[in-house]
């Protein structure tokens, strides 16, 4: 007792140096000059927990970009060693091609022992992960898999005919809540898990049959259980994507916050993440190992295109399987989610979409890719639901090199860490007018779509941008079409709204809805 009376004391002159009077000394030294910046809250130049606040609100991107506006700030100072940027012109200075800015701390300190391709700090490292990537991820190889994609839109087609209800009646625009008998959000993300399994490990999960995300989790002593797939997926994200912003803190926040009851069971829902990706990765790896000769991603982890062995560690096939079938769910789920919202509330762009794609299907339930692939105005659907929420909204972090960077016009010294939201970008008037509106039409112009593609990032750009971009287009196509195209929609009510938090993408809640079918379209096959 009494020592631990002598330890308080401590415990607190360490705490005060370390959290107030070195920062406080730090930001009055101003070793970076950074102090020039206007700082997005008071506390900003001294600590990052106003940032990790602002995280817990739900929607940091959008809040950064408003007070980008607010203040009129192309640079706003968001941490004692991090800037913001709020000016287009900063995107190729910063996430460009030839952009010598590296990835931030953020991907090492929650990376593990073997980065994945979205971890991994090294641009050698990256660029040799890239190249024996590459071509599983190269349109042409996606065409060949679009089978795939196509069997699991048959199976949610199936399970959507089975709970359709009868049409509203005529004079009325609000189901009752009794007839919302779908949760679209939750379906589209058992369609997106099922999808890059069997597209990357060439596995059938049976979520879709089920109705639910319970899968096998399988313990590195061999051990398996069963686990929720979204619900652990989700909650790794949110509980990592909380405290991190704090890079120095980040441990001892984890640590501390554990004391309260909830962040023990979300930590607990998070756990069996790991062993989700553990059991899909060594179950596909013992088929290889067993002689298999599968056509998937796993192949390009295993031996390049003359069949000759990589030989890596377990530990980096683990890493790289984890990190495809974590982004491979998660975007386009939100990306298919937001899309049919927005359509539901503009029914103006949804019967201009049904104009395009009902002439080009011929009795088909499952719209074939290449039928729609070159549709501009579903195209344009996708990418200005994607331009107006990006589901990745967040500016990935980035770290100037140690003797510093020209971004902006203005030198930002060495390792400092800097970004510009996705969200940002995509809401700057001058380069998509009325940037709060939906409004697809934009994107049908060519002149105009040239002039905005270079700061339409939703995949990011550059040498770091997405490499899964082509399998998202695949499923968001070959889905919204097949959708549309089959079945009517009604939301619970015109004020209803759909529930967002930002981790490091955007987290969405439930999406009741009312389905039922459209007169013209067939019968899919259980």
């Amino acid at each position: 007792m009494a020592i631990a009376i002598l330890t308080l004391p401590v415990i607190g002159i360490y705490v005060a140096i370390i959290w107030l009077i070195l920062p406080v000394f730090n930001y009055f030294r101003d070793p970076k000059g950074l102090r020039k910046y206007r700082n997005l809250s008071l506390l900003s130049g001294v600590t990052d927990l106003p940032y990790v606040y602002l995280n817990s609100l739900g929607f940091r991107s959008k809040s950064i970009t408003e007070a980008h506006q607010k203040f009129n700030a192309p640079i706003l100072r968001i941490g004692p060693n991090n800037l913001s940027f709020g000016d287009v012109k900063a995107i190729r200075d910063i996430y460009g091609h030839s952009t010598p800015c590296l990835k931030d701390l953020k991907y090492s300190i929650t990376g593990g022992p073997h980065p994945n391709i979205f971890d991994v700090v090294d641009k050698p490292k990256h660029s040799e992960k890239r190249k024996r990537l590459s071509a599983a991820f190269a349109i042409k190889n996606l065409v060949d898999w679009e089978f795939k994609v196509a069997d699991t839109t048959a199976r949610l087609l199936a399970a959507f005919d089975k709970r359709c209800t009868d049409p509203l009646p005529a004079d009325c625009s609000t189901p009752a809540k009794d007839n919302l008998t779908i949760d679209f959000n939750h379906w589209i993300n058992l369609f997106t898990i099922e999808a890059i399994n069997v597209l990357a490990l060439s596995s059938r999960l049976g979520v879709l049959e089920q109705g639910d995300d319970l899968v096998t989790a399988q313990r590195m002593d061999g051990t398996t259980y069963k686990a929720h797939y979204r619900r652990a997926q989700n909650q790794s994200a949110f509980a990592t994507s909380y405290f991190i912003w704090d890079y120095q803190n980040f441990h001892v926040l984890r640590l501390l916050f554990n004391i309260f009851p909830k962040w023990r069971r979300i930590h607990g829902e998070a756990n069996p993440w790991k062993d989700v990706i553990y059991h899909q990765t060594i179950t596909r790896l013992n088929r290889h190992q067993n002689g298999e000769k599968l056509d998937d991603f796993f192949v390009s982890l295993m031996e390049n295109k003359a069949g000759e062995p990589y030989n890596l560690e377990f530990g980096e096939i683990l890493g790289d399987v984890g990190a495809v079938i974590d982004a491979g769910a998660d975007t386009t789920a939100i990306a298919l989610t937001q899309v049919l919202e927005l359509l539901i509330r503009h029914p103006e762009h949804m019967r201009t979409l049904r104009e395009e794609i009902d002439p080009v299907l011929d009795g088909e339930v499952v719209a074939p890719f290449e039928k729609v692939r070159n549709l501009p105005f579903l195209r344009a659907c996708l990418d200005e639901a994607m331009r107006i929420i990006p589901p990745t909204s967040a500016g990935l972090p980035r770290r100037t090199p140690p003797e510093g960077a020209m971004i902006l016009g203005q030198w930002i010294p060495g390792n400092t860490s800097v970004s510009m939201t996705a969200y940002a970008t995509h809401h700057d008037p001058t380069v998509f007018p009325n940037p709060d509106q939906f409004q697809p039409h934009r994107w049908m112009d060519p002149a105009e779509r040239k002039r905005m593609e270079p700061y339409f990032i939703p995949f990011s750009t550059g040498g770091r941008g997405c490499i899964g971009r082509n399998i998202s287009y695949l499923e968001q196509t070959i889905m919204l079409a097949s959708l549309v195209h089959r079945y009517e929609f009604a939301l619970p009510s015109p004020e209803w709204k759909l529930k967002r938090f930002e981790a490091f993408n955007l987290l969405i809640g439930e999406m009741p809805i009312r389905l039922w079918r459209r007169r013209q379209t067939g019968h899919v096959a259980a």
